[in-house]
């Protein structure tokens, strides 16, 4: 019977997991007393029925069914506490009812190769190619026919509603007990027949095999317990299941379907994947306030507000017993207002934004992450099904304390202890098996080789990453080297190998090694490309490196990476002749790459009592080869002639004698502003400038001589390298600019301007003083006399006059000096004048000549 008739099984249309529906379904249970529950779900799964009842079994949960023989065609049904079908399951259970599922085998549904279904007002349900989406984490939206039917949606235009989710919950989940418990699903199934005679099966093509294979299980069970059964189905499906047929038609229609064997097991589920927004669509936007919805004996509206209130004050806000009170009254307000029999979520995201947030969308974002939607994870027993190789990372995770959760934190490791070392193993393992529990990110406690920073979340689609990882191994340390051997064997790249060996070191499998060592041989030796070979360096050296830290023999790895290095040294230099701008960027990095890797690699050499001066003396000599020739892009002898200065190996003046001969007339200015790009490029560079002012005279210069015609071109190459600087770095060069080089270094400077004509009139220059630059201007320290005597209460008579009109004579030249910035005589500086004045480079005086400022305005306002 379809809700109150008297005669035949009690179907029960349900919306999944509504919390309403649930209520409804316990009380429609109650009143009923069946003698069997039939519920919508994979035959395969009634072995797994009693695990329900178990203490250690928490929804949310998931039924997972995969393919025996390819695990990632899996389908998911998931279970929340509020799911109608869990509180049917959980309620026959504990009166000792049988419980049957009766929806299309998963045998089937996995193995057919129809596009996948989305039963329509619900969330999809147990699609083999939609359920393998949602376990890579893709979105499980499949398209299908032109017109598909949400009768929820139907039925709330229908009601005068636009938001379908307003109207079942104003219809639905604020509906309080009503004196018949069947009334409420007589009156969904009368609108839902009237919808299936409007729109057929609505789009859903699958849904005729389905409901004949639900018709079927329910004549076997009407043969085995009678008429007194109660059938937990979406509501969709009740006017089918009503409508007479004969077993024959039935069976016709499931004639000759595709069949796989299948495994079937229970699996945590979070409450994230149950959400709408997440990967896998479940039907339902906010889990958490339906789970608040169901589990909240009484005054629902007060609880909530009252959650909402401690989660705000423990991430500091200020909120009180009166913010509380006053919200629900808005609450209840707001819903009175907009004609609704109880405030819903829209009316309680209104009311703590206006009294608890002040207006902000700040506390909302917070209040529906980790309320509305929730961070919870269930839990299932350990005997559960499960392949091997879940088992044994269930066990490491016992043993090393690493607990699955459904939040993300980040996990501080030190590698010297046992424990932590462990752990790093294991995550390290199934990243290698496709597992990415962890995910690695930048140390905020140092930057030792013994220091690791994960970020974990555990999502339950990593169950089917488990099974299908299963085919390598039982455990997880096998069935890592079997897979780091075949990834080996089948790379296409000789840096993927590499970067496949500091895996398997990191991940602590020493069987995989051999393997991989021997394929990286026989790849580096057929590799020419120089640029391959560069790429694949740093991570070698780093696998040798990270050997020794972990206490693993690295001596093959050390003489492989030394051979690759003696092939860069010796190719290096031709490769880089001719390159075009994206060639020579590209060219940069391996350049940069191969100099970290050397510094490495002479650093292991060292710590294992070898010679490291050979090698480091050898790369040099291929910077030198580099920064000589002509053909080479300016951005790479730059880049070398830095590279070469930071490890030493330039005598005194031999960073100036490159520079000049770069900078010189005859260089094209686009070549030589490469070559300052790859010279001072970096955030490091404005240091190095700060620090050394012949080769800020030398740029300066360079730049204060580029013609008006080129200028324009060289200038967002040269705005590009100095944004890279910190705002300190370009305001201390824009102060070493306008104030101009030292007498000694006047000479340096193009055209050798002396220093006297690059100071402001009237200012007076002494001999350097001991801790103070040279040049030191005499009017404008006399400026703080008056403040030290009266720090040091020696000002007896308010000071000197003379001393204040010092000061008041020097505080007009120095700050005011043109502090606009806007010098007529710049080349080109029109456009960049005022970034150069929002680092308060030029309010300290500006040039009247011309001649530094170029440098100052682009040294200081690139990039603002």
């Amino acid at each position: 019977m379809t809700g109150g008739s008297a005669a035949g099984p009690v179907l029960l249309g349900v919306r999944h997991h509504g919390p309403g529906s649930a209520r409804a379904v316990r009380a429609a249970l109650e009143h009923c007393a069946p003698r069997a529950v039939l519920i919508e779900g994979p035959p395969e799964a009634d072995d797994l029925v009693p695990l329900a009842a178990r203490e250690d079994m928490r929804p949310p949960v998931a039924l997972l069914a995969h393919v025996a023989d390819d695990p990632g065609r899996a389908a998911f049904w998931p279970l929340a506490e509020f799911s109608p079908e869990w509180v049917a399951l959980r309620w026959a259970l504990e009166r000792g009812v049988p419980v049957r599922f009766i929806d299309l085998p998963a045998a089937h549904s996995l193995a057919m190769a129809a596009e996948p279904e989305t039963e329509p007002g619900a969330e999809p349900r147990a699609e083999p190619e939609e359920e393998a989406e949602a376990a890579s984490g893709a979105r499980a939206e499949a398209p299908g026919p032109a017109v598909r039917v949400d009768p929820v949606r139907v039925l709330a235009e229908t009601a005068g509603y636009d938001d379908p989710e307003r109207w079942w919950e104003d219809v639905v989940e604020h509906r309080g007990a009503g004196a018949d418990a069947l009334a409420p699903f007589a009156a969904l199934a009368e609108a839902m027949a009237a919808l299936r005679t409007a729109y057929g099966d609505g789009g859903h093509d699958r849904d005729p095999v389905r409901e004949a294979h639900m018709r079927l299980r329910l004549r076997a069970a009407r043969r085995e317990f009678g008429d007194r059964i109660a059938v937990v189905c979406g509501a969709w499906h009740v006017p089918a299941l009503a409508r007479r047929t004969t077993a024959a038609a039935d069976r016709q229609l499931l004639k000759g379907l595709p069949k796989e064997k299948t495994a079937v097991t229970w699996v945590p589920w979070t409450h994230r994947r149950l959400a709408r927004r997440s990967g896998y669509g479940a039907g339902i936007a906010s889990p958490g306030w339906y789970g608040h919805l169901f589990g909240a004996p009484d005054r629902p509206v007060e609880r909530w507000l009252t959650k909402v209130a401690r989660l705000l004050r423990e991430e500091d806000y200020p909120v009180s017993s009166a913010h509380v009170i006053e919200a629900v009254r808005l609450a209840e307000g707001l819903a009175a207002v907009r004609g609704r029999p109880l405030p819903g979520l829209a009316e309680l995201d209104d009311a703590v934004r206006a009294v608890m947030g002040g207006g902000s969308d700040a506390p909302s974002a917070l209040i529906h992450d980790r309320l509305v939607v929730g961070e919870v994870l269930g839990e299932v027993p350990e005997d559960a099904p499960a392949v091997p190789l879940q088992r044994d990372i269930a066990r490491s995770q016992r043993a090393l304390r690493l607990k699955p959760e459904a939040a993300e934190r980040e996990l501080e490791l030190d590698l010297r202890k046992e424990t932590d070392a462990g752990r790093s193993r294991l995550l390290h393992r199934l990243r290698l098996l496709g597992i990415p529990w962890g995910e690695r990110v930048r140390s905020r406690a140092g930057r030792g080789t013994f220091r690791e920073t994960w970020r974990l979340r555990w999502e339950p689609e990593l169950t089917v990453r488990v099974a299908e990882a299963g085919i390598w191994g039982t455990t997880v340390l096998a069935a890592a080297t079997a897979r780091a051997a075949a990834d080996a064997t089948g790379a296409a790249a000789l840096a993927e190998v590499t970067a496949l060996a500091e895996r398997c070191l990191l991940a602590g499998l020493p069987d995989a090694l051999p393997v991989v060592m021997r394929v990286l041989a026989d790849r580096a030796a057929l590799d020419a490309d120089v640029g391959h070979l560069a790429q694949a360096l740093p991570a070698l050296v780093r696998s040798v490196r990270y050997g020794d830290v972990r206490g693993t023999d690295g001596a093959a790895l050390r003489e492989v990476a030394l051979g690759l290095a003696e092939r860069v040294f010796v190719g290096l230099p031709p490769a880089c002749a001719g390159l075009d701008a994206d060639g020579a960027a590209e060219m940069r990095s391996h350049l940069d790459a191969t100099h970290q890797a050397v510094g490495l690699l002479g650093q292991v050499a060292g710590a294992a009592g070898e010679p490291s001066a050979p090698l480091r003396q050898r790369w040099a000599g291929v910077l030198r080869t580099v920064t000589g020739r002509d053909a080479v892009p300016g951005l790479i002898r730059g880049r070398a002639t830095r590279l070469l200065l930071d490890e030493g190996q330039l005598a005194d003046g031999g960073a100036e004698r490159l520079m000049r001969s770069a900078l010189s007339p005859g260089t094209p200015p686009a070549d030589a502003a490469g070559w300052i790009e790859g010279f001072v490029g970096g955030a490091d560079g404005g240091v190095l400038l700060v620090h050394d002012e012949r080769l800020l005279a030398l740029v300066d210069g360079w730049l204060t001589s580029v013609p008006d015609t080129a200028f324009t071109d060289v200038l967002p190459l040269l705005r590009r390298t100095f944004a890279e600087y910190e705002a300190g770095a370009r305001r201390t060069l824009g102060e070493l600019v306008r104030r101009g080089p030292s007498p000694t270094l006047g000479s340096a400077r193009s055209g050798g301007t002396p220093i006297a004509a690059r100071q402001p009139a009237g200012d007076r220059l002494d001999a350097a003083a001991p801790g103070f630059g040279p040049g030191l201007d005499r009017d404008r320290a006399a400026a703080v006399l008056p403040t030290l005597r009266l720090l040091l209460g020696t000002d007896r008579d308010g000071g000197d006059a003379n001393d204040a009109g010092d000061a008041g004579d020097t505080s007009d030249r120095s700050g005011t000096n043109d502090s606009s910035g806007t010098n007529k005589v710049n080349k080109g500086n029109v456009g960049i004048n005022a970034n150069a004045d929002t680092n308060g480079a030029d309010t300290n005086g500006a040039d009247t000549n011309g001649a530094g400022i170029h440098g100052a305005n682009i040294l200081t306002g690139a990039g603002r």
